[in-house]
């Protein structure tokens, strides 16, 4: 949410990704909206905003715009942009810009639209002026420093000329009706032309606002759970009622391996010595599951993966997420007594499932990975990250996996349908 991205050159001093630090692009409106939201977030989904509008000030280098759409990427990739939200200023310029932006996943929610007209806006950037030293930069009739030393140091910027603004507007109102076309479902345009401040009350008016969709619900649900806890069970049961596509990662990577497709062939060497596939692996065999159409259609239910906080990063984002506790002597009793017949591959349990006959009884055999010393190396990895995933996703729930399974299912099922869980912001 506290994040805006202002472009003005590819020098790592002056292009810059990270906290507003002075009036970006426009007339500084996404660093009041910064300030303004971080007091005022409450209840609505972490916000993602674009602030578009007619050039304002600032040297514009021109750079290819796959270049811009990986460098914006990588930044609203990191944990802050994703559980805080975002707002992105001055971009897209373009409709071949928005459409990079949307191939690589980044949806704003809101699009937020100043426009003024052209004499008002030659005016106001005639009035500008830089001070080399800090690259702040200020106004002669509305934001004039009153340091002495500030005053005589400033300079006019080198394309403030009224040729140049009228150039770069000409550009703008070229290049804007095929932005437009691309976000009008979730766009609102607002005159620039007021008092600063009326013009936030209506954008924060806006931005605060859900957008209604006649899309169906498509449930994005994650479960996450030490081996043992039930989730490929409760996975199943959620699948099978709300018709969302059960996804295990484990099985994804071994139907790579058997279909011998290209990744495939790079996680069978893993599989076959039983270490870690890379996480770069089981992303882009991941990705390329659920972009599929009954994924994208129906929804799915995850677990198997994420394995840590960074793994979490890459990760969609989820509608639900839930966390399976059970304790370790329960693990061992549930894991180690699992049997299989390697004739008809039906499984069993000495305890909780015996084999019906004696003769398929004398057939069963254990899976290597069922066996105690390896069920205790396979627990401790788990818990070794569960505290930066628990951390991670702090909205998640938590479920007694001690318990009769359709008790369990009662319940994910509750979480599932209830609205989400607002957050509170602690006000200093």
């Amino acid at each position: 949410l506290n994040f805006a991205i202002s472009k003005s050159s590819l020098n790592p001093d002056t292009t810059y990704l990270g906290e507003t630090k002075n009036a970006v692009v426009g007339n500084g409106l996404g660093s009041l909206l910064f300030c303004t939201l971080t007091f005022t977030y409450s209840c609505f989904t972490a916000p993602r905003i674009c602030v578009l509008g007619p050039p304002a000030s600032g040297k514009t280098t021109k750079i290819p715009n796959a270049l811009w759409a990986n460098l914006i990427q990588e930044r609203l990739s990191n944990v802050d942009c994703i559980k805080q939200g975002w707002i992105l200023e001055g971009f897209p310029e373009n409709q071949e810009q928005a459409w990079m932006l949307q191939s690589s996943g980044i949806i704003p929610r809101h699009v937020v639209v100043l426009y003024a007209p052209d004499t008002v806006l030659i005016e106001r950037n005639s009035g500008k002026r830089l001070d080399p030293f800090t690259e702040e930069v200020y106004h002669t009739t509305f934001d004039w420093p009153s340091d002495l030393l500030v005053q005589q140091r400033l300079v006019e910027p080198e394309d403030l000329s009224e040729q140049e603004i009228s150039k770069k507007l000409m550009e703008y109102h070229r290049n804007f009706p095929g932005v437009f076309q691309i976000y009008q479902k979730v766009l609102k345009s607002i005159n620039a032309d007021q008092p600063s401040m009326d013009v936030l009350s209506q954008v924060l008016t806006y931005v605060q606002t859900r957008h209604r969709s006649a899309a169906p619900f498509t449930p994005r649900i994650l479960f996450c759970g030490p081996p043992g806890s039930g989730k490929s069970l409760q996975a199943a049961l959620i699948a099978q009622k709300y018709d969302v596509v059960n996804i295990c990662c484990g099985q994804l990577l071994k139907e790579a391996v058997a279909d011998k497709t290209k990744l495939g062939e790079l996680v069978k060497p893993y599989i076959d010595s039983g270490y870690p596939v890379p996480d770069n692996l089981v992303m882009k065999i991941l990705a390329a599951r659920l972009n599929a159409l009954d994924c994208m259609t129906n929804g799915w239910v995850l677990y198997g993966f994420p394995r840590d906080d960074v793994n979490a990063l890459n990760c969609s984002v989820f509608h639900r997420v839930f966390f399976f506790n059970l304790p370790c002597d329960s693990i061992m009793e549930r894991l180690s007594q699992r049997r299989i017949d390697p004739v008809t591959g039906e499984r069993y349990h000495t305890t909780f499932r015996p084999a019906p006959t004696p003769e398929i009884q004398a057939r069963l055999r254990q899976n290597p990975r069922d066996k105690e010393e390896n069920i205790e190396k396979r627990v401790e990895t788990y818990y070794r990250n569960a505290k930066e995933l628990e951390d991670f996703y702090e909205d998640a729930f938590y479920v007694n996996a001690d318990q009769d399974p359709y008790v369990i299912f009662e319940f994910i099922e509750s979480c599932i349908i209830k609205p989400l869980p607002c957050k509170k912001v602690k006000r200093s």
